[in-house]
This record gives structure tokens, C-alpha cells and sequence, in this order.
């Protein structure tokens, strides 16, 4: 089970009346590190089977789930609170994007402060008098043609942009498994390729053979290859002026053959 930062958010829903919403929601928790499910006064009661069904196996903010009769109650341990709406209000709150308002949280959290995500219920969203108990509007840039938003996306988004503030690169498993090849093993491919060509005769004019070289080198080094990657094309080299000696002794033989000097 993935293990979530007891700092991170807490993501708080309000009304929301499909359980398969709430399973959904905890599964893209889980998906980008968040774990503290709080509910508000769930349409069809609580526990509901067919939120663990959607969760796909992400049970834990689930079974940890806490839930509540008011917003006041679900966000009173909170210093700080941002409320997620699609719909213009009269409030004048901040008006942030998920990325500017998780970096903030991210450095709420970072000065100890407690904070949560208060998310409105599928049909229509959060009531004014709901985000007024808040600190700021959360609000996608979404196609003002079409702005209803999935609940289990609109989480999804949030917590998304929140794992950014956490860790930017890519999961170790895609990273570079071998290290950035070093300035002797570049020369070591430079010059194997460079002798290669020499004995083909690639460099003709002979006059052209310095600039042709830097142009091999500069593409080659613009590659920023790792050490595998060297090894694999000096193999490939190796093999290339193999085989043009097996070529070479090929014709060789002919003309012996034939008789020919």
C-alpha cells in the first residue's frame, strides 16, 4: 500500500451521491499520494459496497474515511481550506488554478498549517455559504461551452498538480537505469567511428575531414548518451567494419578465381 504524507490535504466531499463517485475519488487519491477521506452527509449513507468496488483495491482512504453532518464540523481542525466550483460566485476569495493553489498549500503545509480540498456534491457543486468558511476558490480553465466536471476528475486534477509539489520527476522506475556516458568514453566512440570511416573512405575530400568530424561529434554529443548507449554503438561499429571485411575478402576470393590480380 502506498503511504501518504500525514501533511498532505485532506480531501473533504460535501453531499456527494454516488457512492461509484466517492470509490472513484479515493482511487486517484491513492493514484498521487493522499489518503484522508472526509465525508459530508453522503446522499445514500455510508459505507457503501460500491465505493470499495471503484476503488480498485485503493481501500485505504476508504476505510479510514471520516464522516460528518456540516462543513463547519469537517473543516474545524483546518487552518486552511480551499473550495473547488466551476460557477462564479459573489464571494470575493482568491481565485486560484490547481496549480497555484496546491504550490500554496504545499507551502501551507510546510509551515505546519493543516489543510484540506472541499469539493461540492455531483449535481450542483458547493453552496455559497460553503465556501465562504473557505480561504480561496479552487477553478479549472475548462471550456466555458461544457463545464460540468466528473467529481472523481476534479479530484483527480487536484491531487495531481498537489504530487507535483512533492516530487516533479518522473517514478524511478522510468528514469536512466545507466549514468551519462563521461568525456573519455565519448572520445573512445569518436575516434573508433572516425578510424571506421577513415579506412571506408568516408572523409573525402581529405581537405573536409576536420569539420566533418566536428559535425559527427557535435550530433553524437548532442545525444547526451549513457554509458550502455556508447557500448551498444561502438558494438555497432565493430560489426559494420566486420562485415566490410567479409565483403572485401568475398570479392578477394572472386578474383582469385577468376584469375584476375
Amino acid at each position: 500500500m502506498a503511504e501518504a504524507s500525514p501533511a498532505a490535504p485532506v480531501i473533504i466531499l460535501n453531499a456527494p451521491q454516488l457512492a461509484e463517485n466517492i470509490g472513484a475519488a479515493a482511487r486517484v487519491m491513492a493514484n498521487f499520494g493522499l489518503a484522508e477521506l472526509r465525508l459530508i452527509n453522503p446522499r445514500d449513507g455510508w459505507p457503501q459496497e460500491r465505493a470499495w468496488a471503484s476503488a480498485s483495491g485503493a481501500d485505504w482512504p476508504l476505510n479510514a474515511a471520516r464522516l460528518f453532518t456540516s462543513v463547519e464540523d469537517a473543516i474545524a481542525d483546518l487552518q486552511r481550506v480551499y473550495a473547488t466550483t466551476a460557477r462564479p460566485r459573489e464571494l470575493q476569495l482568491p481565485i486560484l488554478t490547481p496549480r497555484v493553489a496546491m504550490a500554496r498549500l504545499a507551502q501551507a503545509v510546510g509551515e505546519g498549517e493543516r489543510v484540506g480540498l472541499l469539493f461540492g456534491a455531483e449535481r450542483a457543486g458547493l453552496e455559497t455559504a460553503d465556501i465562504a468558511l473557505c480561504q480561496a476558490v479552487v477553478t479549472l480553465p475548462i471550456d466555458m461551452k461544457f463545464r460540468s466536471l466528473n467529481l472523481a476528475q476534479a479530484v483527480a486534477i487536484n491531487a495531481y498538480e498537489w504530487r507535483l509539489t512533492q516530487e516533479e520527476a518522473a517514478p524511478a522506475i522510468f528514469r536512466e537505469t545507466f549514468p551519462p556516458a563521461d568525456g573519455a568514453a565519448m572520445l573512445g566512440l569518436f575516434e573508433h567511428l572516425e578510424g571506421e570511416l577513415d579506412e571506408a573512405g568516408f572523409f573525402h575530400p581529405p581537405e573536409k575531414r576536420p569539420s566533418m568530424v566536428q559535425n559527427l561529434r557535435s550530433a553524437l554529443g548532442k545525444a547526451h548518451l549513457s554509458v550502455q548507449e556508447v557500448r551498444t554503438l561502438r558494438g555497432v561499429v565493430t560489426a559494420l567494419s566486420r562485415g566490410r571485411g567479409r565483403v572485401l575478402a568475398k570479392l578477394a576470393k572472386q578474383k582469385a578465381e577468376r584469375g584476375e590480380v
